[in-house]
């Protein structure tokens, strides 16, 4: 065995860095400057939920399904953000809601069983975080989990789960599209992202992200199976951030945009720490994801480089 190797999955921190499309670019500014004071302190004004962070379920509801109200940051334990992990290859097409059988067949490759998935951390690898910018490619059109995925890891017990994407949940799921505060943003072709993905995948397609459309193609019963415990539970309709509400309504935490050096850990099993800061009535925190891994095992790649700026 090799020594071991710290491996940065986060994104780079900084005033021009990718936000979520309804979030304040940071603020940040000089207080003290080496010039004038002999130091440098600067101030901070941020929406905790830029770059690579952690959700706490008081995010998105106010009760978790155990009925308790809704942990804030300074009351999740520390061991939900550190522990034995596995990056798991995931794959789907463009713009595609990931599905129960990709999950299946990422674990299949990444040489695992699903008994061997409880209590550990996953981080989702779809090539996402490759495309980390200010874009309608990253944020608009990316890969992302629903309630499918979300029952996945509640079946399957894992602790926490990282995406490299801009959300524990597809776009279309979320409030670019028509969900929660709808924005219904316009995509490349100037139509809405709705109307986008209807004409390319058909509406059966999109039903997973429309109440109405859901029951109308695949029936009440089936809507009451995926996303009755949602609604039940959370208090909300339940195509709105489905995966969000299924993990961290049972215990299970997330990060979302993760990056950096992913590339060298895919399919590999590591060790994971990514702590929030310790906020007293948090909604979730900016962490810095960090693998530890045998030198040994380090997929062969190079160390990533950020083109521009902090992104």
């Amino acid at each position: 065995m090799g020594k071991k190797v710290l491996v940065d999955l986060s994104h780079p921190f900084g005033p021009n860095m990718p936000v979520w499309p309804y979030f304040k670019k940071p603020n940040i500014d000089t207080v003290h400057s080496i010039a004038k004071s002999g130091v440098l302190t600067q101030s901070l004004q941020i929406v905790m939920h830029c770059g690579t962070h952690a959700d706490s379920p008081r995010h998105v509801m106010d009760r978790e399904f155990d009925g308790k109200r809704a942990r804030y940051t300074h009351e999740m334990e520390l061991e939900e953000y550190y522990g034995d992990a596995v990056c798991l290859d995931i794959k789907t097409h463009d713009w595609g809601l990931i599905t129960a059988a990709d999950l299946d067949d990422a674990v299949a490759r990444a040489g695992m069983t699903h008994a061997e998935l409880e209590g550990i951390i996953i981080i989702l690898r779809t090539g996402m975080h490759l495309k980390w910018d200010d874009s309608k490619d990253y944020f608009h059109y990316a890969t992302g989990c629903g309630v499918e995925a979300g029952h996945w890891f509640v079946k399957h017990k894992v602790k926490t789960v990282g995406m490299d994407q801009q959300a524990l949940d597809h776009p279309l799921h979320t409030s670019m599209g028509l969900n929660g505060i709808p924005m219904n943003l316009v995509g490349k072709s100037g139509k809405p992202i709705v109307q986008e993905f209807t004409e390319k995948f058909g509406e059966e397609a999109y039903a997973w992200f429309n109440k109405e459309l859901f029951i109308k193609h695949f029936g009440e019963e089936r809507y009451t199976e995926f996303y009755g415990e949602i609604e039940d539970k959370a208090g909300t309709i339940g195509t709105w951030e489905p995966c969000h509400k299924m993990m961290l309504g049972n215990g299970i935490t997330g990060y979302e945009n993760v990056g950096g050096d992913l590339e060298k850990v895919v399919n590999k099993r590591f060790k994971i720490m990514g702590f929030p800061i310790r906020w007293l009535e948090g909604d979730g925190s900016m962490v810095r994801l960090v693998a530890e891994i045998d030198e040994d095992d380090l997929n062969d790649v190079p160390t990533r480089t950020y083109p521009y700026g902090d992104h």
